[in-house]
């Protein structure tokens, strides 16, 4: 963090009422956001430091209002410098969901609550209509991009695979083959990164209210399956089958009205296109950024990736990879090569 970045927190602090609290780093994720907690007596805060032009703020006010409307718990502002990117935000306390987890805390109620959590939300979910108002959508353009994270970082890190122009014209031609069946479900708001790192467990609070949002700034329009998806087929932890299973069913009786094999298509390709761009972000971040700790879960994504590409709605993406990415090449980049070069 720079002196002049430093200056800037400290004249918002002050602003805020906040002047000389205590500050310490609580959390800096794979973007260029931090976050610290301050501290002043008995009261807590966080403060979001999304130092522009690589970073804005506003996109997370916009949802967190809008989560806050529809009754969830999204962290509620308390002050706000949107030009300089900083925000002052309600502070959730330290138990994720996965710290839950790990000190004994039943796993299919946590589960339980994070998929009622969903239902709640897309039950209660409806786009606003005056221009400006809604999120941008999760459209071919945006998940071929993401997708092809895995072409532009991941095969060129592993060593005897080309990456021509038209091997990568030949992927994303095998996605476009089976995307439209991914819209075979209703959109919604999607929060794209729901999973039990950025779940909080609050206390005090009852039913789907204890379920503390995160994470949600780069939320989009898209696939009610996407966050189903996201936290059943998570990147960082092996999930029980019967778990996930079970929370399948539970989201899908929610929605009686709802196709389930349309359902369950949108789903296979969606954690198929997800596991594909995160091999690719992982593989980014060691290379690009020397974060070499990602990489110890690129092998169960691959085993995500796999299992999708069993079923027969993927195909054409399955007959792309079992020609061009053979099992001896589905593997965790190697740590000990040096990063390509700074960040952009």
């Amino acid at each position: 963090m720079t002196v002049n970045r430093d200056a800037s927190i400290a004249a918002f602090l002050a602003t805020a009422g906040w002047d000389g609290a205590e500050r310490r780093l609580l959390a800096a994720d794979a973007s260029f956001r931090r976050y610290d907690r301050v501290a002043r007596g008995n009261e807590r805060a966080v403060l979001m430091d999304a130092p522009p032009p690589k970073e804005s703020v506003a996109a997370f006010l916009r949802v967190a209002r809008r989560l806050i409307d529809l009754g969830l718990s999204a962290p509620r502002p308390l002050h706000m410098d949107e030009p300089a990117g900083l925000l002052l935000l309600e502070d959730f306390g330290d138990r994720t969901f996965t710290r839950a987890l790990a000190q004994g805390v039943d796993e299919a109620a946590l589960y339980g609550l994070a998929a009622d959590t969903l239902i709640a939300l897309h039950r209660a979910w409806r786009p606003r209509a005056r221009e400006g108002e809604d999120l941008p959508p999760y459209d071919d353009a945006r998940l071929l991009g993401e997708a092809a994270l895995l072409t532009e970082w991941f095969l060129p890190a592993v060593r005897g695979l080309e990456t021509s122009d038209s091997l990568k014209a030949s992927y994303l031609e095998a996605w476009r083959a089976v995307l439209p069946k991914a819209r075979g479900v209703p959109d919604t708001l999607v929060l794209r990164d729901y999973h039990v790192d950025n779940l909080m467990l609050l206390e005090g609070r009852d039913g789907i209210a204890a379920c503390g949002l995160l994470d949600f700034q780069d939320a989009v329009i898209g696939p009610i399956s996407y966050d189903v998806v996201s936290l059943l087929e998570d990147a960082r932890r092996d999930i029980p089958p019967a778990i996930v299973e079970a929370m399948l069913t539970r989201y899908l009786d929610a929605f009686p009205g709802l196709n389930r094999a349309a359902f369950q298509d949108s789903y296979a390709i969606l954690g198929a296109q997800r596991a594909a761009k995160i091999i690719g972000i992982f593989t980014r971040l060691q290379r690009r950024d020397a974060k070499d700790g990602y990489l110890r879960h690129v092998p169960r994504v691959w085993r995500w990736l796999e299992a999708g590409l069993e079923k027969p709605v993927l195909a054409p993406v399955k007959a792309w990879f079992d020609r061009e990415v053979p099992a001896e090449h589905r593997i965790a980049p190697p740590a000990d090569d040096p990063p390509t070069g700074a960040r952009p």
